[in-house]
């Protein structure tokens, strides 16, 4: 689309498909997405306002056919929008991971694209009696070509204390024998973290001072380890279901322009008073967060 006009650091109000049509081909470095889960044929409505409602009601009464007919439509834009070096990150659960991915995913951007299937584990409360408590979600991470950004130095985790101590020891054993691994000032420096992550707290696990009310919102720090290792300061972050606006608060702090789409009124009023708070707040990955002032 070469008329198209691209602003970032803009909150777009609309159905995502059609705005999405208004960007320019290959403009936007990395996408993160976390539309409506198929839990239920209703979904409940977070906010309350017309927009959520018009957008929510009644919107799988056709079953898993219309849901990930009406997800493929949108994804099929954000890969036109993406560039050659970007990457797709998408958060579903266990309802449609399987459709998503074998009906959308790999048919749109092809299999040799794929690149991880991450599970992000949570606890939480539970209730259930007839099956083991369902607390992890699934993050696809496909890249549009073989050429992505992956800034593995930027997302390095901890060691923990057991294996430090024995990596300490194996190289300080008497008889001098020489340890024959990495040096043990290597593994000070950290690792990348597995493809399941159960490091990140959810929900109402989650720092008090950035919990909006949201129920689906995601937590800053998961935020901040995908677009930390997936993009480059000053690179464009797109989130079309952006909701309480954890990506794009997070692409702020991180120095990145960002593009954020949803259809409720109200949800983009709370995420552009989470920006506007951020002079308040000090970014760390595994800091801390200061409450914001809302």
């Amino acid at each position: 689309m070469p008329n198209a006009v691209l602003q970032t650091n803009s909150l777009l109000l609309g159905d995502n498909l059609e705005l999405l049509r208004g960007l320019p081909d290959a403009c936007v470095d990395l996408i993160y997405l976390d539309p409506p889960f198929f839990s239920n044929r209703h979904y409940s409505v977070v906010w309350g306002d017309a927009g959520e409602v018009r957008s929510f009601s009644d919107k799988w009464a056709g079953g898993i056919e219309e849901y990930i007919s009406w997800l493929k439509l949108r994804v099929q834009e954000m890969y036109r929008v993406l560039k050659p070096t970007g990457s797709l990150f998408l958060h579903c659960d266990h309802h449609a991971n399987a459709y998503i991915r074998v009906q959308i995913l790999d048919p749109i951007f092809g299999i040799q694209n794929f690149r991880n299937e991450i599970i992000w584990c949570y606890k939480s409360p539970s209730n259930t009696k007839k099956y083991f408590p369902s607390k992890h979600d699934t993050i696809f991470r496909y890249s549009k070509t073989a050429l992505f950004t992956f800034n593995k130095a930027a997302v390095l985790i901890d060691y923990d204390a057991l294996t430090l101590e024995r990596r300490r020891y194996a190289e300080t054993r008497s008889k001098g024998i020489p340890f024959k691994g990495k040096a043990f000032e290597v593994y000070l420096k950290g690792h990348l973290p597995n493809d399941w992550w159960d490091d990140i707290p959810a929900g109402g696990q989650m720092s008090k001072y950035e919990r909006m009310g949201y129920p689906t919102q995601k937590p800053e720090k998961l935020l901040a380890r995908i677009i930390a290792v997936a993009s480059n300061a000053g690179e464009l972050v797109l989130d079309p279901f952006v909701g309480g606006g954890t990506t794009v608060v997070v692409a702020q702090r991180l120095e990145r322009q960002w593009i954020g789409i949803d259809s409720s009124p109200k949800a983009l009023q709370v995420t552009a008073q989470r920006l506007q708070a951020l002079e308040n707040v000090e970014l760390g990955l595994g800091l801390e967060l200061k409450p914001p002032t809302l």
